[in-house]
């Protein structure tokens, strides 16, 4: 890769890692546990995702290129979809577990902070990367090594903005655990919306 492809990749990253970011925020305001741990599974699903993404995007550009043209739209209905359900289902948790602590009479709250399933972690790593595909196009003339180079450096670079998301997002959720989770829903919510606008209806 040449000095511009470089550039381009890390801006190409940088671009692509804000919902990523934003969810990693989310998520850290919602996890207990180890944060070394958790934000290296948080920050490297998302990272798989974003290098795993352009690849086949690429190759889709290079084998069904009107096909894979005709889905784009299906493709940002579906992470939105996606999103709009993690979103809801993380509020709605976040209420149920409220009651409880208020029905036991504990009033720190402390119980309000949970873990990260692997399922749920997968599916927002989908639903975050899944407007990668897209970058197929904006690489397609790249030769294999080359496409291989670019989404590596976009999974680097999700990858920091990711950690440096779920560190930003404990510390909120640390100060305010009980709304950590509602608040992080809104988050997804708000993503899902701006995939809507921008990318369906092209706002």
């Amino acid at each position: 890769m040449n000095g511009s492809m470089i550039i381009n990749s890390i801006m190409l990253g940088a671009g692509l890692a804000m919902d990523a970011f934003s969810v990693s925020i989310a998520d850290g305001m919602i996890v207990g546990g180890s944060m070394a741990a958790m934000s290296l599974a948080i920050a490297g699903t998302f990272a798989f995702f974003q290098f795993i993404m352009p690849l086949a995007g690429w190759a889709c550009v290079h084998a069904l290129v009107f096909r894979f043209s005709s889905l784009q739209t299906i493709i940002s209905l579906t992470g939105a979809a996606l999103l709009l359900i993690l979103g809801a289902q993380m509020i709605r948790e976040q209420v149920i577990k409220n009651r409880a602590v208020k029905t036991a009479g504990a009033g720190t709250g402390e119980e309000a902070q949970g873990a990260l399933s692997i399922r749920l972690l997968l599916v927002q790593g989908v639903a975050t990367s899944i407007d990668a595909l897209s970058v197929g196009f904006a690489i397609a003339n790249y030769a294999g090594p080359e496409a291989l180079a670019c989404s590596a450096l976009i999974g680097a670079v999700t990858f920091i903005f990711c950690v440096v998301g779920v560190q930003i997002g404990r510390g909120i959720g640390q100060k305010v655990k009980r709304y950590a989770g509602i608040a992080g829903g809104c988050i997804l919510i708000v993503i899902a919306v701006r995939i809507l606008l921008t990318d369906v209806i092209g706002l």
